[in-house]
């Protein structure tokens, strides 16, 4: 019989801690830490305002010094393409345009994408560009770019993506130009 009531009093116990985990039931404005995933690795994202599910795949990274005629303020360009995919009957957009890729550091400073005159124009033909497509269609999947004005010694950072609920997913992404569409992209960004 004392075991029973032990046994009791224990999920008594879990379920109390598990209910009051919440602290005062507002939730937290910051995004949620989680796992590195992978580069090349999807994750299932909430889309813009919460509604509907985006696939975010980080694929391909090229380091340049230069897009275009533009140059960069901070020495580098790292210019990221990623999937944005779309199994649902209905489209959903994605909060790239809204600011949801970020660049964090090795030593934990944040890059917003898009942080310099010249990381905003960038815009390689054959790639669409985050801002401007921000919305997937059913049932598909589009290729997008996203670009940060970055140093040198800040290559090989983390890339944040904040969905549509606020919670954050990070990659670490290589310190040299890597991924399946490496070379196009150089070439498109000359």
């Amino acid at each position: 019989m004392r075991h029973v009531a032990t046994a009791s009093v224990l999920a008594a116990t879990c379920l109390s801690l598990a209910a009051c985990s919440g602290g005062d039931g507002k939730s937290d404005p910051q995004p949620s830490p989680r796992t590195a995933l992978k580069f090349g690795q999807t994750a299932d994202t909430a889309g813009a305002d919460g509604k509907g599910t985006a696939q975010i795949t980080p694929e391909t990274v090229v380091y340049v010094d230069k897009a275009g005629a533009d140059a960069p303020e901070h020495g580098l360009f790292a210019v990221v393409t990623f999937k944005a995919g779309n199994r649902a009957k209905d489209s959903v957009s994605i909060t790239a345009a809204q600011g949801g890729f970020r660049w964090k550091t090795l030593d934990g400073k944040t890059i917003k994408a898009g942080n310099s005159e010249g990381a905003g124009n960038i815009d390689p033909i054959g790639f669409n560009d985050a801002g401007g497509k921000p919305t997937v269609r059913a049932n598909t999947y589009q290729v997008n770019t996203v670009a940060f004005d970055i140093s040198s010694v800040e290559k090989g950072g983390t890339l944040v993506y904040v969905d549509g609920d606020g919670v954050a997913f990070r990659w670490k992404v290589p310190a040299t130009s890597a991924g399946p569409a490496a070379n196009a992209l150089k070439s498109a960004l000359k």
